[in-house]
């Protein structure tokens, strides 16, 4: 039986259960979360969903319902508990399945944290670590299968790393894409961004100026520290 650890996420609003080795959800996840824009009433899809960390998050924040999709079985189980632990297993369900195969339904909402890594580099001698990192160069099937969810007025959002922003744009169309940079502190280079697509807006893709995450002592800004905290969402302009 895998070996789980329960921490606290929004300010400990919410009390979720991870594996205390491989994969570990955190400040990505929270952000992923509050940057979904959805609303109480409608539907969400995470594509890779883990133990559910973003998923719940989302639920939490807006009202609105929550399908996950995660490949590890063990990984479901603990998402389901985590749904139960925190009163949301009626509006938030989490299933076994490959987010890279699906097909027929339609949310107003799709958004993943997809593997950061490409085939370049080290993997994890931790089988579950490295199948969330390691995408095997299937990013772009990430970004095709959430496309293909999405309904034609919805958005999709993916927080990756900064420099595979190329491979997102690619893949997305011509129009209704923004790029939301995550800066390590002001004046610094983003590690992470995130990339926003949304049916129905006819501007091209364009970069905003994002969001910084600490302060010169290390401290978070008050904007970043009020959404981990789960007192606001994240502001990404239409």
């Amino acid at each position: 039986m895998i070996a789980f650890s329960e921490d606290g996420f929004l300010g400990r609003q919410l009390t979720l259960r991870q594996p205390v080795a491989g994969f570990r959800a955190g400040l990505d996840a929270v952000m992923l979360a509050a940057a979904v824009p959805a609303r109480a009433g409608e539907t969400a899809l995470e594509l890779g969903a883990g133990v559910g960390t973003a998923s719940l998050c989302l639920a939490h924040r807006t009202g609105c319902a929550v399908r996950g999709i995660e490949i590890d079985p063990e990984l479901v189980a603990l998402a389901q508990w985590n749904a139960q632990r925190n009163a949301m297993a009626d509006r938030v369900v989490f299933e076994a399945g490959d987010a890279l195969a699906l097909r027929g339904a339609v949310f107003d909402h799709v958004f993943c944290n997809p593997p950061f890594h490409d085939e370049r580099g080290r993997s994890s001698p931790d089988v579950g670590r490295a199948r969330a990192l390691h995408d095997g160069g299937s990013l772009k099937d990430w970004v095709k299968s959430g496309l293909e969810q999405v309904a034609p007025h919805g958005s999709l959002t993916i927080i990756l790393r900064a420099d595979r922003v190329g491979e997102v744009v690619e893949v997305l169309p011509e129009r209704g894409g923004i790029v939301f940079p995550l800066l390590p502190r002001a004046g610094a280079l983003p590690k992470r961004v995130i990339v926003q697509w949304r049916g129905g807006r006819d501007a091209a893709l364009w970069t905003q100026a994002g969001l910084v995450l600490h302060l010169a002592d290390g401290k978070y800004t008050d904007e970043a520290d009020s959404i981990l905290r789960g007192t606001s969402g994240l502001c990404i302009n239409s």
